[in-house]
């Protein structure tokens, strides 16, 4: 049973964020600052169309998409990760189509010729500064190594 009411409960997750969240903030000032210019995925089109999945960064000259993962909504296997006890078939369900929907849009972009980086919530919040930049410093390294030559 959930310890809250479902209007208390309704008020608090509409204020959970879908974008422009602290962690994709740390991802973009800190790929910006290391010298990549890139695009939002909810606005970068290509042949007058988005593309698949709303990647958090696109990097057009690498031809590489950036997602920030929430450890709990893409069920990340780590610390911040905690099935809910209470309407755990909801949760199950939900998560796994989450995990469906990322595998199929992933597969969409790949087909489109685009490489795809994923950094998880896990590997900056929470961290002091260097950690941070290290886990950004390793983002940018592979965005490098499997950009088209």
């Amino acid at each position: 049973m959930d310890i809250i009411s479902p209007e208390q409960r309704s008020a608090l997750m509409s204020r959970v964020k879908g974008k422009d969240t602290k962690i994709e903030l740390e991802v973009r000032r800190g790929l910006h600052a290391l010298g990549f210019r890139f695009r939002l995925g909810d606005t970068y089109q290509v042949d007058g169309s988005k593309l698949p999945g709303r990647p958090d960064v696109v990097l057009p000259k690498f031809r590489t998409v950036v997602f920030v993962h929430g450890c709990f909504w893409h069920r990340h296997c780590c610390h911040l990760f905690r099935l809910p006890k209470t309407r755990t078939d909801f949760w199950e369900a939900k998560i796994a189509a989450n995990q469906a929907r990322d595998a199929r849009k992933e597969a969409e972009l790949r087909a489109l010729g685009w490489n795809i980086e994923t950094i998880w919530e896990c590997q900056l919040r929470g961290q002091n500064a260097d950690v941070k930049a290290d886990a950004i410093g390793a983002l940018a390294n592979r965005i490098v190594s499997n950009a088209p030559k």
